[in-house]
């Protein structure tokens, strides 16, 4: 199979999960209507669909570690972010799910969801079973839900402080660039499906020939990824905090002087 023909063919489109976007599109406005921001939401709904129909989910299935790492950015940082952005402002969550608002638990979802699903066993069996795969992708999501709900909750009493904010983005940004080094550095192990894929849509030999992707290349950008372009995330939400913490300050002076 060439590169074109494998772009233009590995969508797989899941009539279960499209129904349930279809689904949760229509609950979003049934229940908010235009109250909320309601292209943050379709923003995020695209961005998960291309994350598990595109062809970068199929060579994340076993083909390449790299392509797996782009999913799960996508998962933990990119898709709850968009979603909580898109609640009306007014929203705070019932008092029997507070508990999971708390700062640490927060902290420990978001950094925990990378280096957990990272463990060689269950990296593993994530991506050659498909219960764990599904698993592991809701998991994803609410945990990265969990964790972003610190400092992008509808409503400001509901976030850290400015500066409390930049200190939890700026934490977890070090952790996540410690996996991404020893991911980068480490000997080809760290997700043993990836070392011998089973080549079920015949495009191996474009991914280790054209491409250049050996088995060590792989996880070294695989490592990369995390390492670089995950952190950017977290810079620019740490600037996102600046900005809130500059228009607060200048909020004082003229509450002080009403």
């Amino acid at each position: 199979m060439t590169t074109y023909q494998f772009l233009t063919t590995a969508w797989e489109w899941n009539p279960v999960l499209l129904l349930l976007c279809a689904l949760t599109l229509t609950g979003y406005f049934l229940a908010f209507g235009l109250r909320g921001r309601p292209a943050y939401f379709v923003g995020g709904l695209v961005i998960f669909l291309v994350a598990l129909v595109s062809p970068l989910n199929a060579l994340a299935d076993g083909y390449l570690f790299s392509a797996h790492m782009i999913q799960h950015i996508l998962l933990v940082l990119i898709v709850p972010a968009l979603l909580l952005l898109s609640l009306p402002r007014s929203l705070s969550l019932p008092r029997s799910l507070r508990t999971f608002t708390h700062p640490l638990i927060g902290w420990v979802a978001g950094v925990g969801a990378m280096w957990l699903w990272h463990a060689p066993a269950l990296c593993n069996a994530a991506t050659t079973l498909k219960t764990v795969s599904v698993v592991q992708t809701t998991s994803l999501l609410l945990m990265g839900s969990v964790f972003w709900w610190q400092v992008l909750a509808p409503r400001d009493a509901d976030r850290l402080s400015p500066l409390a904010g930049i200190a939890y983005l700026f934490t977890a940004c070090i952790a996540c660039s410690v996996l991404g080094i020893i991911l980068t550095f480490a000997p080809v192990s760290i997700c043993p499906a990836y070392q011998q894929p089973v080549d079920r849509l015949g495009i191996l030999n474009a991914v280790r020939g054209q491409w250049g992707l050996t088995t060590e290349r792989d996880q070294q950008i695989g490592g990369l990824l995390m390492w670089v372009p995950m952190c950017l995330i977290y810079v620019t939400a740490i600037l996102a905090q600046l900005v809130r913490w500059q228009s607060d300050s200048a909020a004082q002076p003229e509450k002080s002087h009403a």
